[in-house]
């Protein structure tokens, strides 16, 4: 069934079902409606009281968030203004990252986003981290929380923290700040402490030394004689070998026109595959003997790429991972995605590979969703911790009437920036 259908269908019994707990009202004391989006909540929220014990260390926590999350934001409004002006100079095909099904982190939907287990998992991670991180600073700051609970029908779930509306509008200065930016912290200290264990638990990888076919050139005699992809080369014309090394001294004796047999293994089988050999082309050097026109995986080079992420600008390396299509793009898709590099290193420990998995993606999404939230625009986070500091700066000045306006002001020049990124690529090539 095509996905367009059975998303309508969901659609469809989504809106039914709704609509039939909404005219009985049933639980109404647990559900609520805000359009079409359904709310799951609960008045069971005595659990946050239980962090006011700490109450120093989170306004401490709450103050160094603030001032992480302004810095975010100045950086994210640079980097915005600097992107619309490359999509400007270089004009960029609308396809890939700028297709509109790339545009949200629609795990399935977006297609560098994969559905998967280690994906959904950290889609919630980061939604309910975020939630809690508000819930508790509201109890830190003396605000009531009415209730908390589940968005239905938000892409595709949502959770959510409700406060007090009288007593939050009622909160000043650095009380409101720490509130509005505690779920940034929290996404941004959650995605750093993920992507640190990740990186140590990759240092446990031993990569394999044996020839690996990771692809074949078109055209040539291993594209020809129809050799797989991502096999192993277990023999060359009856001799065993154990390394790259070990098949590159046995072709060094063969001459272009000469036939050498291959013993592969690809996934479980083993396979005999005649290859004639060829001359070298010339951009790959000058060569007497014969080419088979394949290239290795190496997966000493993979474990020091991914081993470079702990540089300090591993992190940003990090976030380009499920788009990268460079030679060291494919080293670290490992750390993300199910595919079949992952069977060239030895893992240290049974369910290796999903742990390493779900670590990425939640360092990933939390980071991501974290450094967006901080855009200074209302209704982000970001956007109401611009508001305050505003506010405040005016007020002291004796110019408080001014601030709406700049607030407004700056909050529609980010929008503008955030279409200008979507639509720009369509439009230049009208």
């Amino acid at each position: 069934m095509n996905w367009l259908v059975l998303l309508f269908l969901l659609i469809g019994a989504f809106l039914l079902i709704s609509e039939y707990i909404r005219r009985n009202e049933i639980w109404k004391d647990r559900v609520a409606f805000y359009g079409p989006i359904l709310a799951l909540k609960s008045a069971r929220v005595g659990f946050f009281d239980f962090f006011q014990r700490y109450t120093s260390f989170f306004r401490v926590y709450g103050s160094i968030g603030v001032v992480a999350v302004v810095a975010i934001s100045l950086l994210i409004s640079l980097l915005l203004i600097l992107s619309v002006r490359f999509t400007l100079i270089f004009q960029p095909e609308p396809t890939g990252i700028y297709e509109p099904q790339n545009i949200l982190l629609l795990p399935g939907i977006n297609e560098f986003v994969p559905s998967t287990f280690a994906v959904w998992f950290a889609f919630l991670l980061t939604i309910g981290i975020h939630e809690l991180g508000h819930g508790i600073l509201c109890r830190i700051e003396r605000i009531r929380v009415r209730s908390v609970g589940a968005l239905i029908a938000v892409i595709p779930i949502g959770f959510f923290v409700e406060p007090d509306e009288e007593e939050l509008e009622n909160l000043r200065g650095w009380p409101r700040l720490r509130m509005f930016g505690a779920g940034i912290t929290n996404n941004l200290v959650i995605g750093f402490a993920c992507f640190a264990i990740m990186i140590l638990l990759a240092g446990m990888l031993a990569p394999t030394a044996a020839p690996v076919i990771h692809g074949v050139y078109q055209g040539y005699p291993a594209d020809i004689a129809g050799i797989p992809q991502n096999s192993f080369i277990l023999g060359v014309n009856g001799t065993a070998v154990a390394s790259r090394e070990d098949v590159t001294a046995l072709l060094n004796r063969t001459a272009p026109g000469d036939t050498v047999d291959l013993l592969l293994l690809s996934g479980t089988a083993e396979s005999s595959y005649a290859v004639t050999l060829a001359a070298w082309p010339e951009e790959l050097g000058n060569h007497t003997s014969g080419f088979m026109g394949i290239y290795y995986f190496d997966a000493a080079t993979g474990k020091q790429v991914i081993e470079g992420l702990g540089s300090p600008l591993g992190l940003l390396r990090m976030i380009s991972i499920p788009f990268d299509t460079s030679l060291e793009g494919k080293y670290l898709r490992v750390l993300a995605f199910d595919s079949a590099e992952t069977g060239y290193f030895t893992a240290p420990f049974p369910l290796f590979w999903e742990i390493v998995h779900l670590l990425f993606w939640s360092a990933w999404i939390n980071i991501n969703v974290g450094m967006f939230n901080a855009i200074p625009m209302i209704p982000l986070d970001g956007g109401y911790i611009m508001q305050e500091g505003i506010t405040r700066t005016f007020e002291r000045r004796g110019i408080g009437h001014l601030a709406k306006y700049v607030v407004a002001a700056i909050s529609w020049l980010m929008l503008v920036m955030l279409i200008a990124l979507i639509a720009l690529p369509y439009l230049l090539h009208l």
